[in-house]
């Protein structure tokens, strides 16, 4: 481990001039990572009912809706308050033990494609989100990326303090790629970058071959205006290459307007309410 938001998975030497930076959710895997590990944190008597239930809801909003600035600000307010006061050594547990069973069937094949395609060309990959470096960086081992980059909350006395050391967010990613690019030797203008939202501009204006994966809307409108490649990943990959239902194809019927989505919320939330209470 280096620095706040900083560590390297991979042992290879740094010596290539170009990298491929992916953003994480929505991009690589086709749900929030932040939020994809709520079963076994209830099963660990982490959270309660609740929690889980408010996790469940802002799962499928960030799903059927664009991660947009207000989105993603109240993920990350959710999250942080619901880690307050976990103890560190668990949260690393769980997550080692349920990574394969949890992240490997939201992993797009596309995207996994598209890893080897640049490892092939002998480039770096460096998976880079404002999610936490507990989660980023055994997913980053799992796709056998070269760098990662990725939130760290403050630690007191072996529990989370609910506060952020470093949030890999907008005009953040963006640093946290220069600076690996100076440390690494990177030519920025033969990177390349993938993401899904708008709020990753910065990043993706930091390379010279940005792509708009996924787009949400304003992301779309502003990959379309400045000519940028605009690619669709929707085959998530499970266990022996099983392909699963992606929530992409759920957010097809969101397209109508933000009352259907909200509907279909709205079911979600009470079914599932019901569900916990019968278990």
């Amino acid at each position: 481990m280096t620095s706040a938001g900083r560590t390297t998975t991979s042992r290879r030497a740094p010596n290539h001039s170009i990298a491929a930076f992916f953003d994480l959710d929505k991009t690589v895997i086709a749900r929030s990572s932040a939020l994809a590990f709520t079963r076994p944190f209830y099963s660990g008597g982490l959270i309660n009912r609740r929690s889980m239930i408010k996790s469940a809801y802002a799962q499928l909003l960030f799903t059927l809706s664009g991660a947009d600035e207000d989105q993603v600000e109240k993920l990350r307010a959710h999250v942080t308050d619901m880690c307050r006061g976990w103890p560190v050594d668990q949260i690393t547990s769980i997550v080692n033990e349920t990574l394969h069973d949890i992240v490997e069937p939201l992993v797009f094949a596309e995207a996994t494609e598209l890893i080897t395609n640049h490892q092939s060309r002998g480039h770096d990959v460096v998976l880079i989100s404002a999610s936490g470096m507990e989660m980023v960086e055994p997913i980053g081992a799992m796709l056998g990326v070269d760098a990662v980059r990725a939130s760290r909350m403050a630690v007191v006395d072996g529990h989370y303090s609910g506060e952020l050391e470093f949030y890999c967010y907008g005009e953040a990613k963006a640093d946290a790629i220069r600076e690996l690019a100076q440390e690494r030797g990177y030519d920025l203008a033969e990177c390349y970058a993938y993401s899904d939202s708008i709020t990753d501009l910065p990043m993706l204006a930091a390379v010279g071959h940005p792509t708009a994966v996924n787009p949400n809307r304003a992301l779309r409108k502003e990959a379309v205006d400045r000519g940028w490649p605009i690619l669709s990943f929707d085959r998530p990959v499970g266990m022996g290459d099983r392909l699963t239902p992606s929530p992409r194809t759920v957010a097809v019927s969101a397209a109508a307007g933000a009352g259907v989505a909200a509907i279909g919320a709205a079911f979600y939330y009470g079914w599932l309410r019901n569900r916990l209470a019968h278990h």
